[in-house]
């Protein structure tokens, strides 16, 4: 046994032990003959193994959850009714937090502190929406000459969502929180990477007596299982959060069935910063941002545009202090960084470090594939720094790991064009003690969010999506993610 398996509490043993784990399919635990392990990335040995739901239980699925939407449902409850369930279901998602970081941290190689974090924002997230939900006028009257005219809010039904194996647990609650606030029922497929914690919530549904057919989860690849789901008729909402390749392939699916879709896809994201900020902090913040969760957040800044003046001294602080992570087990108490969610996404990073460097870039710290005690089979890279122009493969692709890539700039015209130099358009930040600058700059660069003097920061309430490459179809985490997932329908009566 692993120093990892052998940290596990009672309950996550328990619970790994039923191996292979069944998916949630209308309140019941449904088994499948195939199966697929986990892994976990810090050891690269089995966790459990999962059964892969076919096309027909995603039928199953999608059917449970229309019963459960349908007359007298989950759809019809009032407000307040689902905001108290929804609220125990928070309630036991929180008892279970430590349970769940493990689950989280095994399944997908998040340092235990991450993954905790993670399930803390999950409980906000789904208080948040199930709270917001409260506030929402069911009823609008419109004042128009000669006629009495209304227009009400409905749920639109079963909705559908695949997420990605970087933040499983975080991404359920951003997605189908809003969703089960507004009175819609869920259909998840987990990435088949990650599907310990989604799984999980189905025991947690249970236990806070959310009812049968509401919450479904189910398991498998996405060329199967994903694939059945995007297209599947009886959807009336689909959302896919991951790359922009597969993004394409579920928009494609769902719009045969005219679906709506949203989007929420990979990220390019830049850092520029100018020559008066403090370099110390500036560096800090931005190697702690690029070596969280081994730099696999689709929003990260993998651009960083120095000004010229500071470029020096900016190059020589960033590459001690990232040289200097201490990469070890997702459990290790002394970690700074785990591994990659796997050996394919081990073997990508190495690719793109590859590429660059035959492309022309300068290695400025060598990162590479490493060891770690207790972890000789895991999947670890240590962080990586290249530098050279914007046309590279790796300053222009999505890499999903720790590496950085290095420019210089030298007016602030020159800087926000370097920015908007690629097809994404998630997240950016800029840097300055300039603040009218910094507005300035933040509001001309293309993306769905700009941060000043920050990365990575989400507030409940604030709008976050992604333009370009990088998402469509609405947002997430904001009063409009809600309203979403009503459909609003008129109604006139001339007088």
């Amino acid at each position: 046994m692993s120093t990892q398996m052998a940290q596990l509490l009672p309950e996550v043993q328990s619970f790994l032990a039923e191996s292979p784990l069944r998916s949630f399919i209308g309140g019941e635990w449904v088994a499948a003959d195939e199966t697929l392990a986990t892994l976990d990335p810090a050891t690269g040995q089995p966790v459990a193994r999962f059964c892969v739901m076919s096309a027909a239980e995603v039928d199953r699925a999608v059917a449970a959850a229309a019963q459960a939407f349908g007359p007298g449902g989950w759809g019809r409850l009032p407000a307040n009714e689902r905001g108290a369930l929804l609220h125990r279901l928070a309630d036991t998602v929180e008892r279970h937090l430590p349970a769940l970081a493990q689950l989280e941290a095994l399944d997908c190689g998040k340092l235990v502190p991450h993954a905790t974090g993670d399930i803390q924002n999950f409980v906000a997230t789904l208080r948040y929406f199930t709270d917001l939900a409260q506030q929402v006028p069911s009823r609008h009257v419109i004042p128009v000459a000669h006629h009495e005219a209304w227009s009400v809010r409905h749920p639109w039904g079963p909705c559908g969502f695949i997420f990605p194996w970087n933040f499983p647990f975080l991404l359920l609650g951003w997605g189908t929180a809003p969703a089960l606030a507004a009175g819609n029922t869920v259909v998840v497929k987990p990435a088949e990477d990650t599907p310990l914690s989604s799984l999980y919530l189905g025991r947690l549904a249970q236990e806070a007596g959310i009812p049968d057919g509401v919450i479904n989860v189910v398991a498998g690849p996405g060329e199967t299982t994903g694939a059945a789901l995007s297209r599947h008729p009886g959807l009336r909402r689909m959302s896919f959060t991951g790359s922009p390749e597969v993004g394409r392939q579920v928009a494609e699916a769902a719009g045969r069935n005219l679906t709506p879709v949203k989007l929420e896809l990979g990220g390019k994201g830049a850092a520029l910063v100018f020559d008066d900020v403090d370099v110390d902090d500036t560096t800090t913040r931005l190697a702690g941002a690029i070596t969280f969760h081994s730099g696999q957040v689709c929003c990260d800044a993998t651009r960083w545009i120095v000004h010229e003046r500071i470029y020096d001294e900016f190059v020589a602080q960033v590459r001690a202090k990232m040289a200097a992570v201490r990469v070890g087990l997702t459990f290790d108490a002394e970690s700074q960084m785990g591994p990659v969610v796997s050996e394919k996404q081990r073997q990508r990073v190495l690719g793109y470090l590859e590429r660059g460097v035959a492309e022309g870039a300068s290695l400025v710290l060598e990162g590479g594939a490493c060891r770690v005690n207790g972890g000789e089979a895991g999947f670890y890279v240590k962080p990586a720094l290249l530098a050279g122009g914007l046309d590279n493969v790796a300053a222009r692709e999505e890499i999903f790991g720790p590496v950085a890539f290095l420019a210089r700039f030298g007016s602030e015209e020159e800087g926000v064009a370097l920015v908007n130099r690629t097809r994404y358009g998630l997240a950016n930040s800029v840097w300055s003690a300039d603040l009218a600058r910094a507005q300035r700059v933040a509001e001309s660069m293309v993306a769905g969010n700009s941060w000043v003097n920050a990365h990575n920061v989400f507030p409940l309430g604030v709008p976050y999506g992604g333009v370009n490459l990088s998402g469509m179809g609405g947002g997430v985490n904001s009063p409009e993610t809600l309203y979403d997932y009503y459909r609003s329908q008129s109604v006139v009566r001339p007088l």
